[in-house]
């Protein structure tokens, strides 16, 4: 078993430079094919749950196989909850076997999110958990605007939750899907002026790939969340397979075409994080 924290692969990532990616996973064809992108790349990875997964998948089903993954593979792999909005999705995350979660109090007052991703950071670390926490809404394309993240208010935030990792909003936006959105990178000096805890950009796949390796490199960002663009690879895999031959009707044998592409794709992103050759 490989089974990682959060904390055990992003410290290393903050001393070394570079960053780990945070995969987002939808079922089991994207996670395999990411978890052996890993593997190839000799890079530790990290297979995250979001909303939508979840809402398809049930938590001890994801649980149940991230760690099969990472019980088949010899890099370390994180399990990890992505945006979870309440203790009870943080609970039964860490009950499912995951070892590391986020709690998403982005949209509440400051105190209100200090004091509840506090306690589920208190629920973590009791069970040998990560957590991330994140301050500063990161919005959606097309969605919800951004509020950007007060330095100010970023360390403030560091400090009294305890969290491991800390996502921060600074140009970055969700579903995004070209790479041509560009961080507001003063903003980020700024705040990793101010603390220590590793830094997390949701919405990678909208950051210029030149761009996600300076970060990764020469600043404290140690963890781009790419979805997106890995959804975009298999999507176009899944088409192909399916028009190539219209009257097939097998999943298994359709499904089997989007692994090549889909692990491709997952390589290129952990390249360009500078992760490879890590584990």
């Amino acid at each position: 078993m490989t089974l990682a924290t959060l904390s055990e692969v992003l410290q290393p990532a903050l001393r070394g430079g570079y960053a780990v990616p945070g995969l987002v996973c939808l079922g089991w064809e994207d996670a395999r094919a990411y978890a052996l992108a890993a593997e190839a790349e000799r890079a530790p990875v990290i297979l995250q749950a979001g909303p939508s997964c979840r809402a398809h998948t049930p938590l001890p089903v994801l649980g149940a196989m991230f760690c099969h993954l990472a019980d088949s593979v010899s890099v370390p792999v994180v399990l990890h909850l992505d945006h979870g909005y309440t203790v009870e999705d943080c609970h039964d995350a860490i009950r499912a076997g995951f070892s590391s979660v986020m709690f998403d109090g982005s949209r509440k007052p400051l105190a209100e999110n200090i004091a509840e991703t506090a306690a589920i950071v208190e629920l973590a670390h009791n069970a040998g958990v990560s957590c991330e926490g994140e301050i500063g809404f990161v919005g959606y394309s097309g969605g919800e605007a951004s509020a950007g993240t007060d330095p100010a208010e970023a360390a403030r935030f560091a400090r009294e939750t305890g969290v491991d990792a800390m996502a921060i909003s600074v140009g970055n936006v969700h579903l995004q899907q070209d790479h041509e959105g560009g961080l507001d990178e003063p903003r980020i000096r700024a705040i990793e002026a101010v603390t220590d805890v590793p830094l997390v950009i949701h919405g990678g796949s909208g950051v210029p790939l030149a761009e996600r390796t300076a970060l990764a490199t020469c600043s404290a960002i140690c963890k781009f969340n790419i979805g997106t663009e890995l959804r975009m690879a298999f999507g176009a895999a899944l088409r192909a397979a399916v028009n190539r031959d219209p009257a097939r009707f097998d999943r298994v044998q359709i499904l089997k075409e989007t692994h090549d592409p889909v692990m491709e794709a997952a390589r290129a992103a952990i390249r360009a994080m500078g992760a490879s050759g890590k584990a």
